[in-house]
Formats: structure tokens, C-alpha cells, sequence
């Protein structure tokens, strides 16, 4: 009876796993197969496993396709990439892809983990361009790098939909852009994540909170670098009224501009927005020059930040 239920148990975990390669050694070569042969509405996880290799795909992961993990086995060596971008005219419409079709990468589904990966939007400065494009509840990241200029990550979620919740997790990731690279609606908590700028006077985050929502984005334990050319360089401007974004124990280098933040041409902002920072240090942590309407945490303030509170107790990779 022990030998039968092993075999099951095995059988189960290969029905379960796939492997994508591009020489043909595993399941599939491309990962848009594997994620189509993804059961409708299936209640178990489905891991794909990605052999190293530039997969220059446009992946959608459609709403039903849920519980999926993808790992790859290096960040530096396994690149998901496509080159859309908002002002490419998309060929089945014969109209601009717009910032939202110009995504590399649509995750719909909740539940959805990857590891080890490198998600990237390949245009180059030619505008909006998304590598990642995430509506799905409960995605997680960790040891992933994310490539793109303008508009590189987009946290989208739910704008007005109080009943639907878009939490998101990013640790020991690398998110690089030069304006408004992470941005969006949803709640996104990063945790040891490098927030790489590119050029001078970008913005890394342009939330667009909802007035409802507690909570925007959360960056605890985070290093914000530039490149040689880097400076003057916001911390974020709101691209809805109630942008929420929060600075916990942040590295900041010299780049980041001494005000820290920008209120998108709109005073009104200024009276709206939620924008704190808490023991920010390093030669961009100018406590000093920051602008009167952000705040500067103390640690009473800093404690609602913590993880289990952020994520409502959901763990992503326990």
C-alpha cells in the first residue's frame, strides 16, 4: 500500500511540473505553451521550470490560470523580453499598443510566483514601455530583475473595484527605469530590492493609489542607485491624487534629489498624497530639504509597515 501511494505521489508532482527549453530537452520550448496547458480554474500549483535562455515572447497569463509557479535557475541567465511599446502600432488594430497593450509580460491570474528570472521590455527610451503588467491578487517575486526605461513595472491592479484586492511582494529583486518605472494602483511591498535610475530627473514611482486603500507602496531595506548620468531624480510624483508610497530603512544615493519627492505640476496633490520615509540614509537622505508635505516617520508611525500587516498575513514563499 506504501509503494502504490509513493508512485502516486510522483506521478502527481510530474503532472504538475513543467519543463520549458529552447533545445527541446523538456516539455516545451516556448513558455506561452506551457502557460496555455495550464488547466482552466486548476486549484493545485503548477510549476514550470525555465532552462537559461532569451525567450523573446509576449506571455499573457489569462485570470483562470491560476496557482502558477515559474522559476528559472539564474536572473542573469533566463530573460523573458519582447520589444512592444505605446506609440508601436499594433498591426491586428492598425492603433498604438498604448501603455497598457505594451506590455512584455500580463499576469491576470492570482496566486502566481516566479523566482530567478528576468522580466525586461526591450524598446529602449522610446516612451512608455512595460516589461510586467500585474492585475493577479497575491503575486510574488524574489531574485528577479526587472528591465525596461519608462514605465517598467506596472503594479496595476484594481483602480476602483473596492471588492478586489491586488497585493504584490518583490524581495531581492532589481527594478531598473528612468520615468515613473514602478507604477500602478495595487499594494506592493518590495524588501531588499535594488531601485535602479537611469538619466537625469526621472521619477522611480508613480502610485495611483486608491483613496480606500491603507496601504500603496512599501520599500523596506531597499538601496536606490543611478547610473553616471543620473541625477535630480524623485522619489515619486502621484499619478492619481491619493498616491501612497513609503520609504522604511532605505539606502539612497546622491542622485536622488534633495525636496526627495514632486507633486506632478499640481499643488492640490500636495494636500492628498501620502508620501514618508523613515531612517532614509545615505548621501540622497536629505531629512533637511525635503518638501513640508511629505513625512518623516517615527518609529511608532514605521511599525505599521511591517510585513504581515502589508500582506494581510498572506506568506508568499512559506
Amino acid at each position: 500500500m506504501l509503494i502504490i501511494m509513493c508512485v502516486s505521489l510522483v506521478q502527481a508532482r510530474e503532472k504538475n511540473t513543467f519543463i520549458v527549453a529552447q533545445n527541446g530537452s523538456g516539455d516545451y520550448i516556448h513558455i506561452q505553451e506551457a502557460l496555455d496547458a495550464i488547466p482552466e480554474n486548476n486549484a493545485v500549483t503548477i510549476t514550470i521550470y525555465i532552462k537559461p535562455g532569451i525567450y523573446k515572447e509576449r506571455l499573457i497569463l489569462g485570470p483562470t490560470k491560476k496557482h502558477v509557479r515559474l522559476i528559472g535557475e539564474n536572473a542573469a541567465e533566463t530573460t523573458i523580453t519582447y520589444n512592444n511599446y505605446a506609440d508601436k502600432i499594433n498591426p491586428e488594430t492598425n492603433k498604438n499598443y498604448g501603455t497598457t497593450g505594451s506590455s512584455s509580460f500580463f499576469i491576470e491570474a492570482d496566486d502566481f510566483i516566479a523566482e530567478n528570472l528576468t522580466f525586461e521590455n526591450s524598446s529602449g527610451p522610446v516612451g512608455q514601455a512595460v516589461a510586467v503588467n500585474i492585475t493577479g491578487n497575491k503575486v510574488a517575486f524574489r531574485n528577479c530583475r526587472f528591465l525596461g526605461f519608462q514605465d517598467t513595472l506596472y503594479t496595476k491592479g484594481p483602480q476602483d473595484n473596492k471588492d478586489r484586492e491586488s497585493l504584490q511582494y518583490f524581495e531581492n529583486c532589481y527594478i531598473t527605469g528612468t520615468v515613473d518605472f514602478i507604477f500602478g494602483a495595487a499594494t506592493a511591498l518590495f524588501v531588499n530590492c535594488e531601485l535602479h535610475s537611469k538619466g537625469k530627473g526621472g521619477y522611480i514611482t508613480a502610485a495611483s493609489t486608491p483613496q480606500f486603500k491603507k496601504y500603496g507602496y512599501v520599500f523596506i531595506d531597499c538601496t536606490l542607485t543611478g547610473d553616471s548620468t543620473s541625477a535630480n531624480v524623485a522619489l515619486g510624483r502621484p499619478w492619481r491624487p491619493y498616491a501612497k508610497v513609503v520609504y522604511i530603512n532605505c539606502l539612497m544615493g546622491s542622485h536622488i534629489k534633495p525636496a526627495g519627492w514632486d507633486n506632478w505640476r499640481d499643488q492640490e496633490n500636495e494636500l492628498t498624497v501620502y508620501y514618508a520615509e523613515y531612517n532614509s540614509h545615505g548621501d540622497g537622505a536629505n531629512k533637511a530639504k525635503r518638501f513640508s508635505w511629505t513625512k518623516q516617520l517615527s518609529a511608532t508611525e514605521a511599525a505599521i509597515y511591517a510585513k504581515h500587516l502589508i500582506l494581510e498575513g498572506w506568506k508568499p514563499f512559506e
